[in-house]
């Protein structure tokens, strides 16, 4: 076999892939930067959008497999992995699942566009059954969250079940950043009025 490897000798290619997408067999290659081992441990797939690159096994490597790797088309800005702390913005909330755009990762900024998702499963450690997705974000909320996997559909699963992790600002119906009074409460300042949230601890 071995035809895999040989793209113009290991120098990176025109082709551009995206999150998510097919780069090839862990038969033949190693993820490397940009990659990852897909949860059927053969599939290596792409993390972010870029330019897909193979690099040679080192001289006398035991290991003949090439490592692809996938070279940002902008300049490298975070990348959400698994593991990783992200702050994102709640755009969308559902019966079972928040959508979120990521913006930081580990503190750092993203330079492109990530998508994240929680799911009601994810979104605290207990009495999991009985949690209300209304209850705990709102659209604009911003949120510190846990990778937990790259999902379905190019998006991150996230997870905000620890007690630091969850809304740490959010704007009431008035307009007001609310302050933290609970777990689950935040207040408006302007008004009064409480809302519901699952509420990141503030240190």
């Amino acid at each position: 076999m071995g035809a895999v490897s040989m793209v113009g000798g290991g120098d990176e290619g025109d082709d551009v892939v995206t999150p998510g997408e097919l780069l090839g067999d862990s038969a033949h290659l190693v993820p490397g930067r940009g990659a990852y081992l897909a949860p059927n441990g053969r599939s290596v797939r792409a993390s972010l959008t870029g330019t897909r690159r193979l690099v040679p096994p080192p001289p006398g490597s035991s290991d003949q497999r090439s490592v692809v790797e996938v070279v940002g088309l902008k300049a490298h800005g975070a990348v959400p992995q698994p593991g990783s702390i992200v702050v994102a913005r709640v755009t969308k909330v559902m019966a079972r699942i928040a959508s979120a755009d990521i913006m930081c990762v580990q503190s750092k900024a993203v330079r492109e566009k990530f998508t994240g998702i929680i799911r009601q499963q994810d979104v605290r450690a207990t009495e999991i059954d009985k949690v209300d997705m209304y209850q705990s974000f709102r659209p604009g909320d911003i949120v510190r969250a846990l990778v937990l996997s790259l999902g379905d559909a190019r998006a991150y699963y996230l997870s905000t079940a620890k007690n630091e992790l969850g809304v740490v600002s959010a704007q009431s119906i008035a307009g007001g950043t609310m302050i933290p009074i609970s777990w689950t409460e935040m207040q408006c300042p302007l008004t009064g009025q409480v809302e519901q949230r699952k509420v990141a601890k503030v240190d």
